[in-house]
């Protein structure tokens, strides 16, 4: 049991975003972590940042655009990560 709720934890806490958080220039960075077991790119995480970066563009009435797209993939005892800088235009 104990080994059970160790995982359902480091699952919770893998999947975690930072949220929007503002940087320089009207830039903003949103970054998160896979919880996928395995090799292979995180697309569903970059799916949910770019989700993310919208839903905050579109209250203003704008449109995400790119500014840098980091992504690592998973590998062996490594989750995948995804980091996203954009701006609102």
């Amino acid at each position: 049991m104990r080994y059970f709720l160790a995982i359902a934890f480091v699952m919770l806490v893998s999947c975690s975003s930072t949220g929007v958080v503002p940087m320089d220039g009207g830039t903003f960075m949103i970054a998160k972590r896979s919880a996928q077991a395995g090799f292979g790119p995180p697309n569903g995480v970059k799916a949910d940042v770019y989700r993310e970066a919208n839903e905050f563009c579109t209250k203003q009435h704008k449109t995400v655009e790119t500014v840098n797209l980091e992504v690592t993939d998973s590998g062996f005892a490594r989750p995948g990560s995804v980091s996203l800088q954009f701006r609102c235009k």
